[in-house]
């Protein structure tokens, strides 16, 4: 395991701060395990003395393996860990905490359910209510990750005062059932050294040698807390990439890794300057991409991998059309030899990836989505067409009757439907006193014969607009304090979905199909077998870190990427990383592709796409 000069210097680092600017595939693991190593044969350091923290449990394992591998499975007491992990062991040593007094995300969404029904805080509907928590769960963490005081944090997803009277409840609860959530354990931490420097001086004695990774992924409370461990001898050895800082809503600042060498301005400053992953046009397309942000350590990255195949930028006609030529790729591709599970396929959100997965389902290709899996068919908007299409081909189903009853607004009651099944004629015996609900009764009996023999496509556009629905989602909207917009987005995919197919039945059946398909896929990830043989399908984010030989951008619009709500200069700074941590993790060949249409509105290129292709 040969080191290249940049990687020597910093594996013999010795003693005082160290900044390391590790680029993509530039061989950080290694290089910060040849320094452990380093430290303890040939420094002489105890190896009781190192600590090495990363993010993730994944990355410390990781980690953790390298370095045994490169001291030939010898085991040493090097304690390598997470942020949370090493904060809470201290914080149990502290204040005999145990298990029990974490608050588990499942406790925490109960906690949150049962406080927003006690502000009478209405939420969207059930089937989106999982996502609704989780941006909720990471506001509130957003508050502890940057020490902020409530009563000066503005909410960038919530109505700010009734979000500062929800966090105020959450904490009094916490408090009262002496519980502590993740960012409690890196607040409190941060609070114990403050106020408690014997216990401080205690830790410090322990760990003489501190080393991060992922540097540039640390927040406000994480780099304080971390200052604090490593002083005052401040053998604080940081690893990192500010081009790749993209949890900025998580509270991650790539403005910290600036802030190191104004913190320790005698800090030896080291760049690993050679990619071994990447080949040369890939690299260098990714600088010229990266090269356009402004607050950045300017950088000089060398290819090791000669230049091979081009980035290829391809313009489809619109998210179905964008899908089918990347299936064509793959299954060429695979004629040549590379393996599913070496192709992967990134994009912004899980929302741009809906009709890519459901064309891998129609053509049998297989899959694994790392992340939680939504699909369209999970929003209420599709629950409701599925029922009005069972409906109209006969199936009486209580609940599909109860879903769409009042969905435009037709005043049956619930009562109305307790008979078993429930049919017209059940429901005409029992408004039979009320003329005027027999004629709702008869318009909708009607109406769903009027869809019966419809395309799919052609039977949404009557429920849309002769049955009333595309009225009854503004109401929805402006009771719910929503866009309507966002409704009506879902409403056009639908039906440009449905295109394809000729008969309700055949719609329905595909729907279940589909759906089957992603709960296997669930199924896999509860077991931990979530990469499996297929083609790897993540988010930007999920990305980071892992590499294939074949790697599609998929959706590079405005509006996407960079995301729509990336409004300021620093936002949109970290969208172009995230496009520059999506590119580079292509290591034979990088395809982007965006498309011109979507639901029948234009598209426009995104910009990330000039800034590759025009060489200034």
């Amino acid at each position: 395991m040969s080191l290249n000069k940049a990687q020597k210097e910093a594996v013999s680092h010795k003693e005082g701060p160290c900044l390391v600017l590790a680029g993509p595939g530039s061989g950080k693991t290694l290089t910060i395990a040849k320094r452990i190593e380093y430290l303890i044969k040939v420094y002489k350091v105890r190896p009781e003395e190192i600590l090495v923290i990363t993010f993730t449990k994944y990355a410390a394992g990781e980690m953790r393996d390298r370095f045994q591998y490169v001291m030939e499975g010898r085991r040493l007491p090097v304690t390598f860990g997470t942020f949370h992990g090493i904060f809470y062991g201290i914080l149990k040593w502290a204040y005999k905490l145990d298990r029990s007094n974490i608050l588990s995300e499942e406790e925490k969404n109960q906690l949150l359910k049962e406080i927003l029904k006690q502000m009478d805080w209405e939420q969207t509907e059930k089937s989106q209510e999982a996502d609704f928590l989780q941006e909720l769960s990471e506001e509130i963490g957003n508050v502890g990750n940057n020490a902020v005081d409530i009563e000066f944090y503005e909410s960038r997803r919530f109505p700010k005062d009734k979000f500062r009277e929800l966090y105020r409840i959450y904490e009094t609860e916490k408090k009262k059932y002496r519980k502590l959530d993740f960012e409690d354990m890196l607040i409190w931490c941060r609070k114990l050294f403050f106020e408690r420097p014997d216990l401080l001086a205690k830790w410090q004695e322990k760990y003489h040698y501190v080393l991060v990774d992922e540097f540039q992924d640390i927040n406000q409370v994480q780099y304080e807390v971390i200052r604090m461990l490593a002083a005052p001898e401040n053998n604080l050895f940081v690893v990192g990439d500010d081009d790749q800082s993209v949890y900025g809503f998580r509270g991650a600042k790539p403005g910290i890794m600036k802030d190191f060498m104004r913190d320790y301005p005698e800090a030896k400053r080291i760049l690993l300057d050679i990619n071994y992953r990447s080949n040369a046009h890939i690299v260098k397309g990714a600088l010229r991409v990266i090269g356009h942000n402004k607050d950045r350590y300017e950088k000089e990255i060398q290819p090791f991998r000669e230049a091979q195949e081009t980035v290829h930028v391809q313009e489809t006609q619109d998210p179905l059309d964008e899908s089918k030529y990347i299936l064509k790729e793959i299954q060429e591709y695979m004629k040549k030899g590379v393996a599913l599970n070496q192709m992967a396929v990134l994009y912004r959100t899980g929302e741009d990836a809906r009709v890519l997965a459901e064309t891998f389902t129609q053509y049998q290709i297989p899959f694994s989505m790392k992340e939680r899996i939504y699909h369209l068919y999970e929003h209420f908007v599709c629950m409701d067409m599925n029922c009005y299409f069972r409906l109209a081909v006969g199936t009486y189903d209580r609940g599909d009757f109860l879903e769409i009853a009042n969905r435009p607004k037709r005043y049956l009651s619930r009562g109305s439907m307790e008979e078993t099944p429930v049919t017209y004629e059940s429901l005409r015996r029992f408004y039979c006193d009320k003329e005027w609900m027999q004629d709702r009764i008869d318009q909708l009996e009607w109406d769903m014969k009027m869809i019966r023999t419809k395309t799919p496509y052609a039977a949404i556009q009557y429920i849309r607009k002769s049955i009333g629905y595309d009225e009854f989602l503004k109401e929805y909207a402006l009771g719910h304090q929503m866009e309507y917009s966002e409704l009506k987005e879902i409403m056009d995919e639908l039906q440009e979905r449905t295109k394809d197919f000729q008969t309700l039945p055949e719609w329905l059946a595909h729907v279940e199909e589909y759906k089957h398909t992603l709960q296997m896929q669930r199924q896999q990830r509860g077991n931990g077998n979530g990469t499996g043989d297929g083609v790897t399908c993540l988010t930007m984010h999920g990305a980071k870190g892992l590499e294939y030989e074949v790697v599609f951008v998929i959706e590079s619009n405005e509006g996407v990427t960079p995301y729509k709500k990336a409004g300021t200069p620093e936002e949109l700074e970290e969208e172009r990383r995230l496009f520059y941590v999506a590119m580079t993790r292509a290591k034979k060949k990088l395809f982007i592709t965006y498309v011109k249409e979507k639901n029948g509105k234009s598209k426009t290129p995104s910009r990330f796409i000039d800034e590759l292709l025009v060489t200034v």
